[in-house]
């Protein structure tokens, strides 16, 4: 293992941005354990969005990004099928 955190972004929309870890796990970093890295490849396209991560065990929750520096976690909501879907 080694390799940076590999994820998809599953919506893109006006206020938020949520990704989903995608592994393998045995090859790459979970978002959770790599989560400078993901916020400084994402930064630039959150322009004040809000950051969301479905994890490797489909629970949805935020990463917390201030002034494009990655500043530790949030729950989410409860339901990754639902957050997908915001418009």
């Amino acid at each position: 293992m080694g390799a940076h955190a590999n994820f998809v972004i599953v919506a893109d929309n006006h206020d938020r941005l949520i990704i989903k870890d995608i592994g393998p796990w045995n090859k790459h970093f979970t978002i959770t354990n790599d989560a400078e890295w993901v916020v400084k490849q994402l930064a630039p396209q959150l322009n004040g969005r809000r950051l969301f991560y479905i994890d490797s065990e489909n629970e949805c929750d935020e990463i917390v990004v201030e002034n494009g520096i990655f500043n530790g976690f949030a729950p989410g909501p409860r339901e990754p099928k639902n957050a997908t879907h915001h418009n």
